[in-house]
């Protein structure tokens, strides 16, 4: 997972390369911190695909309307 203290060095290392121009340390280091934070971003969108549940109209109607006291337990005994 990216940090902030990862996004705030990888900004910082962008607005020095902007200004004055990077050392072939920290572009080495930009590189890396730039992959580390690219993983995290594709981890958390593979995550998020994984826990969507595709639903026809009428189930969707059915939860919709089993669920409109928003308790999210997805279990009813009717």
């Amino acid at each position: 997972m990216a940090t902030d203290e990862t996004i705030g060095r990888i900004n910082e290392l962008y607005k020095k390369q902007k200004a004055e121009g990077l050392t072939e340390e920290e572009k080495e280091e930009q590189k890396k911190l730039r992959s580390k934070y690219i993983n995290s971003i594709k981890e958390n969108l593979r995550s998020q695909l994984e826990n969507i549940e595709v639903v026809s109209p009428e189930e969707y109607e059915k939860r919709t309307k089993e669920h409109e006291h928003n308790c999210n337990c997805h279990e009813h005994n009717n």
